[in-house]
């Protein structure tokens, strides 16, 4: 189990200054700040996207992103790129653990672990993962406010700083809106949509966000997204038509807000929160 995110130290500062991926970097050595992890075998970076999995269950646990046994949450394994870790059927988000993690093929048989694979996350995340080998982790769940504004049939506008960072970067589905999948071709056509994106909202069903970083930058795209819908609702409720952030603006903050690495930096403080409260995640 790792209980703190890597910190450099000041002497390893020259070298993460030259591969500055954004302004949120600090340019002043010897300050923490969290670094993505490298690895030396498979079996380290396996155990960490499985730690971070559990993380991200968890995390949506407590956002209240629950609905029975729906939503689920997957991540490719780094040795095996045709397999991908996931979240067990039948065990709330809060209950899931390292241990219980099981891991699946593209043909939706489970080649590791005790319990059964959701059907729906199967036909669904299977699809996306073989049809897009970029695409390394993906989330799904049933919530409250992405179901209401998936029911709408448009996308997100930008009516926030927040909201601008899905701007030109998220994609209305209308194949299959409604019908539960649980049909292999129903994955194989939504997942045509899933190409240079990092979020989808399916017409009628709810949200999906998919990362080619982390499964934490998904998991925390996801929780961005909600809140964006339910902001948007909001707003909408008012009657007042909200005035939009430009779309230049728009594009800027996306750029610079928006992308697969800040939606990791934004989890590690969900992590630390995590490590902290719920050690029982590595059980």
């Amino acid at each position: 189990m790792q209980d703190t995110m890597e910190r450099p130290a000041a002497s390893q500062q020259g070298a993460a200054e030259r591969k500055r991926i954004s302004v949120y970097q600090p340019t002043q050595p010897g300050l923490s700040f969290p670094e993505i992890p490298s690895f030396a075998t498979h079996a380290q970076e396996r155990q960490h996207r499985k730690e971070r999995l559990v993380a991200a269950c968890r995390a949506f646990a407590l956002q209240g992103f629950d609905y029975g046994f729906a939503g689920h949450l997957t991540v490719r394994d780094p040795e095996f790129p045709q397999l991908y870790w996931t979240n067990p059927m039948c065990v709330h988000f809060s209950n899931v653990r390292v241990s219980n993690l099981i891991l699946v093929d593209h043909a939706g048989k489970v080649v590791e672990g005790a319990y059964a694979v959701n059907r729906a996350g199967f036909v669904l995340h299977a699809a996306v993962h073989e049809k897009h080998p970029e695409i390394l982790a993906m989330c799904h769940a049933h919530t409250v406010y992405g179901t209401a504004f998936a029911a709408l049939g448009r996308p997100l506008e930008p009516i926030t700083q927040d909201a601008a960072a899905f701007y030109e970067d998220h994609v209305v589905i209308k194949s299959e809106a409604g019908q539960v999948a649980v049909e292999e071709r129903a994955g194989f056509t939504v997942a045509d949509w899933f190409k240079g994106v990092k979020a989808a909202i399916h017409q009628n069903h709810g949200l999906f966000t998919c990362s080619g970083h982390s499964i934490e930058s998904a998991a925390f795209w996801f929780i961005a997204l909600e809140r964006c819908c339910q902001q948007q609702l909001l707003v909408e409720a008012t009657g007042h038509k909200p005035v939009l952030v430009p779309p230049d603006k728009s594009r800027f903050s996306r750029d610079n807000v928006g992308s697969d690495y800040i939606g990791w930096l934004h989890f590690q403080t969900i992590w630390d929160q995590l490590v902290r409260t719920q050690p029982d995640m590595f059980d």
